[in-house]
């Protein structure tokens, strides 16, 4: 795993410690620097610079004794270095969390994912819990995750899938299992242009339609039966990102996936992404756009003082606290199915506010699991593309991507990549052991108010007849 994917509570003991030891040392040699006149304290700076710069463009200027194994082993410690610097400043941030990794407590002696399977057995969920796959459509991968003729294995929205790219370029999503005798086209199946062939028999399936068109040792005279065929799922691929559509009832696509032009124009460049899989119901992820109150209660605390909310509120980081207005409307039709947060961002730093580390963000909830969050600052404009997928019942898979203007550079990206992951992860603690309530309690407030309009907003993308069904134990193994 990349450095820049650790845990913040490890990746900040490092530097506390420098911070210590920067501290210490500074306070033993105060007094002596203090008896110091100011002009001799510049002196022994300039000095001191010009020492340490000869000495530097000594080494590098110097004939390498190419017989001394140090200077094979200084070489290698360098070039190290050189990569691990630019890995960590200009190489696109790939920050992964998988179940159990963040968002819960260890339980007395047993590990983390231990207590996650038992907080999945004690939640009960209700009887009344919503359709755990709403319609719509849904963000199955990057683009650039699937190679023109490669097949993959997929499991999302609870169905098991192959998708694979023909030699067109095209991405194809069929039902994975071979009507002859059960092979699975998407664990080994071989791309054959644009078709895909079974690894068991090399029955061969078209990807358009997923029908059969060809069984090579089939007799020639004989033909391949009609209903030698699997199902073609709807796909679409735009903004760098695979769709699928999907709807309990199958009726076609009632809405398309907007695209971002300043993506597939190449104005905006991808610096990174994030991916969390969390325990939890769909709805619950995109209904924090509406939850006002939520935003100065998790996400008040500097992003510095980490995801845990059971220490972020500790007084160390007191001096510097992020402030947060947002307001949420539905679209008028037939944007119907489109939902807008404003927001605005604003860190003070004991008690002064700092315009450079401003955002004013316009995030569009589209459907029930893709959300544009577009960001204007000083350093410059951007998206995050958000796309919520089910992979089965509680059980989602969250991505973010970050396109910004190409003047940004990718270190203040990654930046604010980072900021807004640590974010996510508070919200993951909430989410993987909260209950899902069909009815809360609500309360005379246009917070609450604002809450109840968005649940009602999303129910559209419920079929009434799509019953949920929770295994009999309530757990999500892993």
């Amino acid at each position: 795993m990349p450095p820049d994917s650790k845990m913040p509570g490890r990746s900040l003991l490092p530097a506390s410690l420098v911070l210590v030891l920067v501290l210490a040392v500074s306070a033993s040699v105060a007094e002596k620097v203090l008896q110091i006149p100011l002009l001799e304290v510049g002196g022994l700076w300039v000095k001191a610079t010009h020492t340490a710069t000869a000495r530097v463009a000594g080494y590098l200027t110097s004939a390498p004794d190419l017989t001394s194994a140090w200077t094979y082993v200084r070489a290698a410690i360098l070039v190290w270095l050189g990569y691990a610097s630019w890995a960590f400043f200009w190489r696109p941030l790939n920050r992964v969390r998988k179940l159990g990794d963040v968002g819960y407590v260890a339980e007395g002696s047993f590990s983390t994912k231990e207590t996650a399977n038992f907080i999945q057995r004690r939640r009960k969920n209700g009887e009344d819990v919503p359709p755990f796959y709403p319609n719509g459509w849904f963000g199955l991968m990057e683009s650039f995750c699937l190679k023109r003729g490669e097949s993959q294995a997929l499991h999302v929205l609870g169905m098991e899938l192959v998708i694979y790219r023909g030699q067109n370029d095209r991405a194809y999503v069929l039902d994975p299992y071979c009507p002859h005798n059960g092979g699975h086209l998407g664990v080994g199946g071989r791309v054959v242009g644009n078709c895909i062939e079974c690894p068991f028999h090399a029955w061969t399936f078209r990807g358009e339609d997923g029908k059969c068109v060809s069984i090579p040792y089939m007799d020639t005279s004989a033909k391949i039966p009609t209903n030698a065929r699997v199902k073609s799922h709807i796909t679409t691929e735009l903004n760098g990102w695979i769709y699928l559509w999907h709807h309990a009832e199958g009726l076609e696509p009632t809405w398309s996936v907007p695209e971002v032009e300043e993506i597939n124009s190449g104005q905006w460049t991808y610096r990174g992404r994030t991916e969390h899989h969390i325990n939890c119901h769909i709805e619950e992820i995109p209904e924090n756009g509406a939850d006002l109150v939520h935003l100065g209660q998790v996400h008040g605390p500097v992003f510095a003082a980490g995801v845990d909310l059971r220490t972020m509120w500790s007084t160390f980081w007191s001096f510097a606290q992020h402030h947060w207005s947002a307001e949420w409307a539905q679209c008028p039709q037939p944007d119907g199915h489109i939902g807008v947060v404003k927001l605005k961002h604003g860190l003070a730093v004991f008690d002064r506010m700092f315009p450079m580390l401003d955002l004013d963000v316009t995030a569009k909830q589209i459907g029930p699991g893709i959300v544009y969050l577009y960001f204007e600052s000083a350093l410059g404009n951007g998206v995050y593309l958000q796309h919520v997928t089910p992979l089965g019942p509680m059980h989602q898979k969250v991505v973010h991507d970050i396109y910004v203007s190409r003047y940004i550079l990718p270190p203040v990206a990654k930046f604010y990549m980072l900021g807004e992951a640590l974010m996510v992860e508070r919200d993951v603690m909430i989410w993987n052991n909260k209950q899902y309530m069909r009815r809360p309690l609500y309360v005379a407030s246009k917070e609450d108010k604002l809450v109840k309009k968005h649940r009602d907003w999303y129910s559209q993308f419920y079929s009434r007849q799509d019953k949920p069904a929770l295994r009999k134990d309530n757990t999500l193994d892993f």
